[in-house]
Order: structure tokens, then C-alpha cells, then sequence
């Protein structure tokens, strides 16, 4: 039977209309896909460390690896009396002073004055602190070894442990305070050797002689200090990763709120940083991983076989031995802000383990801020918290979706800020967005270690790039 005109002319009539309408389906689905990509959705039970210690960790467990932990969390052995956690005013108090030094160790060479006086001892500061300094790793020290819980520091460069006898003064720390004495791998470096000169680029101060022994003096930006011996020992990551002649500061005279922790491993990039020291081993490659929450642990690893294969590079710059980054744009659930390219050009920007949070131009700053509460209309706005002025009041919700906030590096290299990254919590009735404002477009822009959490940032010196690569630790 052939069909009528009238039925063809119905079955076409028909079939258009179905597809328009499938279209339309498939559109709307497209769009809520589309949207749904640029936000999160976030259990607010997510906001909380456990009370125990999440032992899972993805980071090369074998071969020149470092578990990090938090300080003040329960993978810490640090005791809760010694180390006292912070609240987040106090956080940000100590965060602030970290940003100051930073900003004036890149202005003029005022931080640069000779800090030593005839007898290479320093007036103690109330209150004085390298920052907040929560990610702390375990390296073993001497022959026989003895383990140290040090701070790591990309924004630092000479390694430094506190040193018996204390000659002048050392604050408490947790593990017991290394004796170099102890140690038959231990030796002084000579005022005449070639490192010994090389500490005035490492430290910024011009080291000094006692009994032809080199003495180094560290002093950070926020009147925090360190004055000691400059030694050489062995030094142990793993029992398969061992560096023989390490160079490092032994301290005899150390002051300021360095929390328990028995020094710090410099990870910079001058010749007497670790990473320089161990170039020959590590390829002057090194990756860490910062966890999203107190309970659990992330990893520091050094050497190639520790990079993911997700990850993205972006170039660096050395910016007076920090870790110099090119901003280009950054997006708020997807849509890329208002803000001209000269502003980052401006201001400039570092990456920085050690700075807790993201400090930005004012006018990016304000942009962000903007862009984020207009997608954030459902949840109330509330009181501010210290510098946060973007908080809500969660307590009556059990999720909240949250949009996306992504930079784009130099090299087009576009990353998303994981979840973990954008707020930071005071309690459940004042979570706010975790980055602050500079004072002026011309202040160094910051990237800090709460925006970096569960990212695998590795450091790719030799090659002058900087990776990011999610996923890299819970």
C-alpha cells in the first residue's frame, strides 16, 4: 500500500516536531551539564577534620618521599600542650606577618641590615613568627641518626635545626634538641670555604668567624631569628635516600614562635638550598601535596618519579630566590572576571608553602568577591571574620553548591582552586571565601598553601616550571 500525501506530509510534520523537541531536551540537558561543571557540591560535614588519623596517602612511599602533616592535627606527634592551635584571627595575625616579610625581602635591601652584634646574640620580639608554619616533615639527622620534625618552606632557602649546647638561648621543641657532639659524621665549615661565603646570598646577611668556625644568622622579615654554626652532616629522607656533606645551619641562638618545630628545610632555590644541594640525586625536581583536612597526610617527594602524569606546567621566574608565577585571568564559575591583565602585570606573584592565605590586588580582589557572591545569592551573608569579608551562616543547610573559581598561569595553563581551597571555616555559622585583599595593586600578589590543598605542586627548577596536577592527596 502506498502511502497518502496527507500521511507523509503528518510523518514529517510529526518527525520535526519530535526532534525539535528532543533538541530542546538535549540543549537543556547540555546547559544543566554545562552549569553543573562549574560548581561544586559540598557536604558541610566536609568542613571538619575526623578525630583520628587518615593514614592513606598517594605520594611515592618508597624512593625520596616525606610524609607532611599537619601540626596541629591527630597525624601530629606534637604535643597538644607545646602546640596549641590557632583560631582563625590568630592564624591570620601570624599569616600577615609572613606576607610583610615576603613584601619586603622583594623592596629594598632594608631587610638585608646586618643583624649581629659583637657577641652574634639578638634582642628576643614578643610575638615575633615565621608564619603559621602547619606542614611539618620528619628527616633524620647525624650518625647515629636522630629524626627532626622540620617546617618545609619553598620560601626559604638554608636548612636549620636547633643545636646543643644552646649557647645563648633555644626555644622548646618536640623531639630532643640535636647534638652535633653526638654525631661522628658532624664537621664545621671553615670562615675561609667557598659556602661559607655562599651564606650571604642564602641568608641575606654576611656571615661572620668564631675560632675559624663560618657563622650563619638567619633573620626573617617578622624579627623571627636564627644564629649558629654552619656544619655539614648526613642527612636521611629513607633508608634509600641518604645525602652525605649536607650543608645546614646548627643553631645555638634561636628565637621567635617556631611551634614545636626543630627547624626548617629550605626548598628555595639558591645554591644552598636543599634542592641545589641535592641536585645531583633529584634532578632539582620536587613535588608536595598539602591535605585537605588536619587528619589526613600529604607528601613531600623529590626527584622525578614523584610527578603525576595529569600534571599542568606553568613557568617561573626567580623573583630574589622565591618562586615567581605569571597570573593571567582567574573565573568564577566559569565566567572569566573583569579584571585588566595589567593589574596582575602590576603587582606580580609568588607561590609560597608557607603563606596560608591568597593574597590578591585589591581590584582583582574585589572582582573575585563580587562575582562570587552573585552566585552565591541562596545562602545568607553574615559578620565578617578578621580580613574574610565574603562569609556565610550554613547552619541551616546540609550541602551547599558552590561555584568554581579557576586561574589561568602563564603558558594558557588553566587550573580549577580545589574545593578545599576556597573557604576557609571559623565555624559552621561563618564559612567565608579564603582569600584577602592586598592594600595596593602594586603589593606582591601571594599564592598560598590553603588554595594548593590536595594539588600535587610540583617544582620543576632545572626546567624553570611549576606544575599543578589534582587529585594528588585527600
Amino acid at each position: 500500500m502506498v502511502p497518502s500525501n496527507s500521511l507523509i506530509l503528518f510523518i514529517c510534520s510529526f518527525s520535526l516536531f519530535f526532534l525539535l523537541v528532543i533538541g530542546r531536551k538535549e540543549l537543556a540537558l547540555e546547559t544543566s551539564e554545562e552549569e553543573a561543571h562549574h560548581y561544586h557540591t559540598l557536604h558541610l560535614s566536609s568542613f571538619f577534620p575526623s578525630s583520628v588519623c587518615n593514614l592513606s596517602i598517594k605520594g611515592d612511599k618508597k624512593r625520596g618521599s616525606l610524609e607532611v602533616v599537619h601540626k596541629h592535627g591527630p597525624c601530629s606527634k606534637f604535643n597538644k600542650d607545646m602546640v596549641k592551635p590557632l583560631t582563625v584571627e590568630e592564624t591570620i595575625t601570624q599569616d600577615q606577618l609572613r606576607v610583610d616579610s615576603i613584601k619586603a625581602r622583594l623592596t629594598i635591601n632594608t631587610w638585608k641590615k646586618d643583624i649581629l652584634d659583637s657577641k652574634t646574640t639578638l634582642p628576643a620580639k614578643s610575638g615575633s613568627t615565621i608564619g603559621s608554619g602547619n606542614y611539618i616533615v620528619t628527616i633524620g639527622l647525624g650518625t647515629p641518626k636522630k629524626d627532626l620534625s622540620l617546617i618545609f618552606d619553598t620560601g626559604s632557602d638554608l636548612t636549620w635545626t636547633q643545636c646543643q649546647p644552646c649557647a645563648v638561648y633555644c626555644y622548646s621543641q618536640q623531639d630532643p634538641i640535636f647534638a652535633s657532639s653526638m654525631s661522628t659524621t658532624y664537621t664545621n665549615i671553615s670562615c675561609t670555604s667557598n659556602e661559607c661565603s655562599g651564606l650571604a646570598s642564602a641568608t641575606g646577611h654576611t656571615p661572620r668567624c668564631i675560632s675559624s668556625t663560618c657563622v650563619y644568622a638567619i633573620q626573617y622579615g617578622d624579627k623571627s631569628f636564627t644564629v649558629g654554626f654552619f656544619g655539614k652532616e648526613k642527612l636521611t629522607i629513607t633508608s634509600q635516600d641518604v645525602i652525605d656533606g649536607f650543608f645546614f645551619g646548627c643553631g645555638q641562638n634561636n628565637q621567635g614562635l617556631f611551634h614545636g618545630a626543630a627547624g626548617l628545610l629550605g626548598l628555595g632555590h639558591d645554591k644552598l638550598s636543599f634542592v641545589s644541594q641535592t641536585a645531583n640525586k633529584y634532578g632539582k625536581v620536587f613535588s608536595y601535596c598539602l591535605p585537605s583536612k588536619s587528619s589526613s597526610i600529604g607528601y613531600l617527594t623529590f626527584g622525578i618519579s614523584g610527578v603525576p602524569s595529569n600534571v599542568k606546567y606553568t613557568p617561573f621566574s626567580n623573583k630574589n630566590s622565591l618562586y615567581g608565577l605569571e597570573l593571567l585571568a582567574m573565573y568564577v564559575g566559569g565566567t572569566k572576571l573583569a579584571i585588566s591583565p595589567m593589574v596582575f602585570t602590576t603587582s606580580g606573584m609568588i607561590i609560597d608553602s608557607g603563606t596560608v592565605i591568597t593574597r590578591l590586588p585589591p581590584t582583582a580582589y574585589s572582582a573575585l568577591s563580587k562575582a562570587f557572591r552573585a552566585q552565591m545569592t541562596q545562602y545568607p551573608l553574615t559578620r565578617p571574620v578578621s580580613l574574610f569579608d565574603t562569609c556565610y551562616d550554613l547552619s541551616n543547610f546540609q550541602t551547599v553548591s558552590v561555584p568554581k573559581i579557576g586561574v589561568l598561569w602563564g603558558g594558557n595553563t588553566y587550573v580549577d582552586v580545589p574545593i578545599s581551597g576556597i573557604f576557609i571555616v571559623k565555624d559552621i555559622s561563618q564559612v567565608c571565601l579564603a582569600f584577602a585583599a592586598n592594600e595596593y595593586d602594586s603589593d606582591v600578589g601571594i599564592w598560598g598553601n590553603t588554595q594548593q590543598k590536595t594539588q600535587a605542586i610540583v617544582y620543576d627548577v632545572g626546567g624553570g616550571k611549576i606544575g599543578f596536577a589534582s587529585g594528588g592527596c585527600a
